[in-house]
């Protein structure tokens, strides 16, 4: 099979992988926190304007306040223009808005304190950074992404026929009830002209009923929210070349299956419910991928390696040969060894969702056009990533600067914490995360098992806090579909990530 998307539904946590030839080449992970921003509309109020950096701070209701640069601010409310007429600047998802700039512009002459603007967020917090906002909403739908505050018409540059181009953007031309912008998708694609009319009359509503909330409310807060992870990768990446979705949970099974009766009634065929006694990801191999994204050092099949370090400001990724000696010279053994590893780089960039900037120390390499056959393989590479890269050539030093768009955290900082042990100076699993570990542990015990008793959980006193305050109802689900008592006891002195189960 082409391609698979493997939902693991909990409620406590949404899993989802892409498997793609056998390969899982992407990971999305959704906890029930609350905390899910991306694409939210707000109400904000600007409480700060910084004219020496160009940017607003904003509040929309949250923790803390967004952040807003003056290249995001709708300065006339559907005066902006794209930098172009279609395809050159289209993406295949929300992502694809046009890309704004106002060089004259100048933050204090658009915004004041006080003043209440519409904003969505465009990038999550990440650490101690508050979400970043824009004035440019983006509303995706299955087939379109409506861009209101915009007179642009685009098109995916996935799709490649130049006709099938030419006849969307017509169509979507004479169809629009007004002059917002829209982003054709690449499921439009032999999209027929009512479907694509029912697609863009909805988000025309919605657009109109997030406006009456806008009026209506008189402080900041949220006005719409995103879909959950399970229907946004349903709208987002279940196309043509997936052949099939599995989910795990009934409940969202069947919702799943009303969004696609709605958007996409030919897909509903490709949609399988899960109900193995095995956890799916176990079943499908996914669970030991997961396992692998937390370690830094990433073996290559010719025997070398990648060190991949986070810090604060970029990501680094270290090349080296290992025990690769190669068979005939020592620049053939390096270039073997580069190409190798900046095709796993692009591998890993998605899989693990590294974003930012990002510095690769390859082996020095003489020869000029072995340098630039490694930039131009990593270029390749990174054709087919959903996230828009940019790469600069190597340098003098054996160093490519690279950057990816980054919207959420990075797997590794969403799955870690600071280490308690080593005062930061590592990283432990998150006490959630060992929670989750452990439920999950726990369905395979009690899958297994054929009596009914009570099972034991003995844990570190920190995680047992968790267990027995944030996660009580999770504890009590699992207690309801395993159909055991589970107790949770404090195991004095054992490393925080250790936990003993007894049956």
């Amino acid at each position: 099979m082409a391609a698979e998307l493997i939902m693991h539904v909990r409620p406590y946590e949404t899993r989802v992988a892409l498997v793609e030839r056998g390969t899982v080449t992407e990971l999305h992970t959704e906890r029930n926190s609350g905390q899910q921003l991306l694409r939210n509309i707000y109400r904000g109020r600007v409480v700060k304007v910084l004219p020496g950096m160009q940017a607003a701070f904003v509040d929309v209701g949250l923790e803390r306040t967004a952040f807003l640069y003056v290249s995001d601010v709708d300065r006339n409310h559907r005066s902006s223009r794209g930098n172009g007429s279609g395809e050159e600047d289209s993406e295949d998802n929300s992502r694809g808005c046009p890309v704004y700039h106002c060089a004259t512009c100048r933050i204090d002459e658009i915004l004041r304190e006080g003043q209440d603007i519409m904003v969505q967020v465009s990038r999550e917090p990440i650490g101690k950074k508050g979400a970043r906002i824009t004035s440019h909403v983006s509303l995706p739908g299955r087939h379109l992404v409506l861009l209101p505050t915009v007179d642009h018409i685009g098109v995916s540059r996935r799709i490649e026929s130049c006709e099938e181009k030419e006849r969307l953007k017509a169509l979507i031309g004479e169809i629009r009830a007004s002059k917002m912008g829209f982003i054709i998708r690449t499921v439009s694609e032999g999209t027929s002209r009512e479907k694509l009319t029912a697609e863009a009359d909805f988000l025309e509503k919605l657009w109109l009923n997030i406006q009456q909330r806008m009026e209506k409310l008189t402080r900041p807060g949220l006005l719409h929210e995103d879909l959950n992870i399970s229907l946004r990768v349903v709208r987002d990446l279940f196309t043509r070349e997936v052949d099939r979705l599995i989910i795990d949970c009934p409940q969202q099974y069947d919702r799943i299956m009303d969004f696609i009766d709605t958007f996409a009634p030919g897909l509903k065929y490709s949609v399988e419910l899960y109900e193995g006694a095995e956890p799916i990801f176990d079943a499908f191999g996914i669970e030991v991928e997961i396992s692998r994204v937390l370690n830094k050092k990433i073996w290559l099949k010719s025997g070398g390696y990648l060190v991949i370090e986070h810090t604060e400001a970029l990501t680094v990724i270290d090349v080296n040969t290992g025990s690769y000696v190669g068979v005939r010279n020592l620049e053939e053994t390096i270039l073997k060894t580069n190409l190798e590893a900046v095709k796993e780089i692009a591998y890993q960039l998605k899989l693990r969702n590294i974003g930012g900037l990002v510095v690769i120390d390859v082996i020095d390499m003489e020869k000029k056009s072995n340098r630039e056959k490694v930039f131009l393989t990593l270029k390749d590479a990174l054709t087919g990533d959903r996230a828009t890269c940019n790469v600069l050539p190597m340098s003098e030093l054996g160093l490519i600067e690279m950057t990816r768009k980054r919207t959420s955290a990075n797997l590794h900082s969403f799955l870690t914490e600071p280490c308690l042990y080593c005062e930061g100076r590592g990283s432990l699993k998150s006490k959630r995360t060992i929670c989750y570990e452990i439920f999950r542990e726990l369905e395979r015990e009690c899958a297994t098992l054929h009596h009914q008793g009570q099972v034991a959980v003995q844990v570190h006193p920190a995680v047992e806090t968790v267990l027995m305050e944030e996660e009580q109802e999770s504890l009590a689900d699992l207690e309801k579909r395993t159909g055991r008592r589970i107790a949770i006891e404090t195991g004095e002195g054992m490393h925080m990530e250790h936990y003993r189960i007894r049956v």
